[in-house]
């Protein structure tokens, strides 16, 4: 190849583009400068084209998104422990333990700053979103085919998600120790057996 030909342009598979971006964002949130995450520095960062960043997600309320369930569902297995209030407690450790990183800090911060009014990005954060839903609904079946009562997923939102992600949004780490069973306990109404 001469000197004046272009280089051949490497295409990346749709999984690399979505890790790149993915650690683009993580980049630019960690930058010490503030550099702006808007979708065009995001690109560049990652080294893809911005249409492809808009084909994929359409706005970056729902690449934030993405990027939180993606990492929730990959730090938050859904482990069967045999009992609604392990599965609660397990639910919830890995909760704080994601929040006590920088980057679980960084993303759940980012999502709550960039959340727009319209309805379109309220869709849009609604449908990502809505795989964690579903891991929660599976917790709630769980328990219910073991003939346990399971709190409605708005107690649970509500009562043990809810309080872990205003702590990370405000930058305040959980207690050292105790905090999932001190929430899961308020959730069902008492420590083990009360």
């Amino acid at each position: 190849m001469s000197p004046e030909q272009p280089s051949p342009r490497i295409r990346k598979s749709p999984e690399q583009v979505r890790s790149a971006v993915h650690q683009a964002v993580i980049d630019l949130l960690s930058d010490p400068e503030g550099a702006d995450l808007t979708i065009p520095a995001i690109a560049q960062r990652a080294g893809v084209n911005h249409t492809s960043i808009y084909r994929r997600w359409g706005s970056r309320e729902a690449l934030l998104a993405d990027m939180v369930t993606t990492r929730l569902e990959r730090d938050w297995p859904l482990k069967d422990t045999g009992s609604l209030r392990g599965d609660l407690i397990a639910w919830a450790e890995a909760g704080v333990a994601s929040i006590r990183t920088p980057e679980g800090r960084l993303l759940i911060r980012a999502v709550a700053l960039s959340m727009p009014g319209s309805h379109t990005a309220q869709g849009e954060r609604a449908q990502q979103f809505q795989r964690r839903i579903a891991a929660i609904e599976s917790i709630r079946e769980r328990a219910a085919g073991r003939g346990e009562s399971p709190p409605s997923l708005e107690q649970i939102l509500d009562q043990l998600i809810a309080p872990l992600y205003l702590r990370a949004i405000f930058g305040i780490d959980p207690p050292a120790s105790g905090y999932p069973e001190l929430l899961v306990n308020r959730l069902l109404g008492g420590a083990p057996g009360a």
